[in-house]
């Protein structure tokens, strides 16, 4: 496990309480900005946010930081991340940064950072960073008073990622005739989503585009998609589109009503990729939480496909060192390196309804390339984190029940990496069968971690 400021995807965690307090997020700024500054030249961040209250505090602490170090910050308030992603790109910046807690509730917040390129920056470098803001012997480099920086706010930030986005699709395809039930779980994409997909003659119905700071994903976006398909049933939509808080990732409603997951979203891009000869080596790259009727349809179909640990971070560095350009997660991060270097659910959704234009075919149609085994997630509550194959009475649980499941299932567990909990997860064929395994070895870890 990885001590310090960050885990799995940045830093994160209740508002007030370490380590998301201002004072951690100024030297944060401070310690960023010094290792990114070097040479004459003036240096730049791009901060970003969604739209949580706090978004404020640690905008502004940030922004001290990294002016004291030296650097001038460029803002552009409630943006997706992978908006974020693109534009520190774009504005040849040396560091992003995105303020945000994700699927999270609006009590929770958290600082994601990006290298020059846009991608998130590994994990030597933010433990690096980690020990500079914790250490209380750390000197700062402060540079001449003439030499500090100064902050702005891009006034075009939208503008230029809808132009980026609009890019990834053919010029003359439009959504005229399509009907889009958007739900932007009140979050960073609530302006940038809807103007989208309106600009490209679709008839949107919103759902979540009405932020306050509070309500960010309460009850909408990404983690509840009944809320969009109901609606889609309710006015009878072509596509439900559910983002989460900050835009990186999407859960998909068809037709019919019948939520789709990252796995089923992936089946379906793979397989259109693969028939117009565009993923190399026929690879796809996905976490260790995808289904097995995945890496089975895959295989079917000559190709492969290549698990990571948990983390959208874990699937990028993977496709950076196997030359892949897609994978995402079951949870509906969905990377099309090509194009982005991080997940964008906007991205994806655009590709996805790519595909429906092009084969004229409804979702509900394509879907069925992808029948996904039961699986069953159990989370439970720890009080210490040891090796699970240093709990004998774990590893026989874990060896009986894959003899269980046979060829067709499998068992994994794994801890959060930013909450005190083990995840139990199990799958295979026969639904009964998979719930029980799972609740049984939930209920001995309970008896072993505590």
């Amino acid at each position: 496990m990885r001590k310090g400021l960050f885990g799995t995807d940045g830093m994160r965690g209740q508002v007030n309480l370490f380590p998301m307090l201002p004072e951690i997020a100024l030297r944060l700024g401070l310690a960023v900005g010094q290792m990114f500054r070097n040479g004459s030249r003036r240096h730049r961040v791009v901060i970003g946010k969604d739209t949580r209250l706090s978004g404020y505090v640690f905008e502004t602490a940030l922004t001290s930081g990294f002016c004291s170090a030296g650097m001038d910050v460029y803002l552009v308030g409630p943006m997706p991340t992978p908006a974020i992603s693109f534009l520190t790109r774009n504005m040849r910046a040396d560091v992003g940064v995105v303020i945000s807690a994700s699927h999270n509730p609006f009590m929770d917040n958290g600082i994601k950072l990006f290298d020059s390129q846009g991608f998130k920056l590994d994990d030597i470098i933010e433990d690096q960073i980690s020990e500079m803001v914790l250490s209380a012997d750390t000197e700062w480099d402060y540079p001449q008073p003439e030499a500090v920086g100064k902050a702005a706010r891009i006034a075009d930030s939208l503008g230029r990622y809808l132009v980026f986005l609009k890019n990834t699709i053919p010029s003359d395809m439009t959504l005229d005739g399509v009907k889009v039930v958007l739900d932007c779980a009140h979050g960073a994409t609530y302006k940038v989503a809807p103007l989208l997909f309106e600009e490209l003659g679709a008839k949107v119905e919103e759902i979540g585009t009405d932020p306050d700071g509070l309500n960010i994903n309460r009850k909408c976006g990404s983690l509840y998609p009944e809320l969009m398909a109901h609606r889609v049933l309710e006015c009878g939509a072509d596509i439900g589109l559910a983002l989460d808080g900050d835009g990186d990732r999407l859960i998909v409603t068809d037709e019919r009503g019948n939520v789709l997951d990252g796995d089923q979203i992936m089946a379906i891009c793979a397989q259109d990729m693969m028939e117009n000869h565009a993923l190399p080596g026929n690879t796809l790259v996905a976490t260790v939480m995808s289904n097995m009727s995945l890496e089975i349809f895959m295989r079917e179909r000559s190709g492969r496909l290549l698990r990571t640990p948990v983390g959208d971070r874990h699937v990028v560095e993977a496709m950076r060192r196997e030359g892949a350009i897609f994978g995402g997660e079951q949870s509906g991060h969905l990377i099309f390196l090509n194009r982005c270097t991080t997940g964008d659910g906007i991205l994806a959704a655009l590709q996805l309804l790519k595909i429906m234009r092009e084969k004229g075919k409804p979702l509900s149609e394509l879907a069925t390339l992808l029948t996904p085994f039961p699986q069953v997630l159990v989370n439970v509550h720890v009080e210490r984190k040891i090796a699970f194959d240093q709990s004998q009475p774990v590893v026989r649980a874990v060896r009986q029940a894959e003899k269980k499941l046979g060829s067709r299932g499998r068992v994994l567990l794994r801890y959060s990496g930013t909450e005190p909990v083990a995840r139990v997860m199990v799958e295979g064929e026969q639904q009964e069968v998979v719930k029980e395994l799972a609740e049984d070895l939930a209920d001995l870890l309970r008896v072993h971690l505590r």
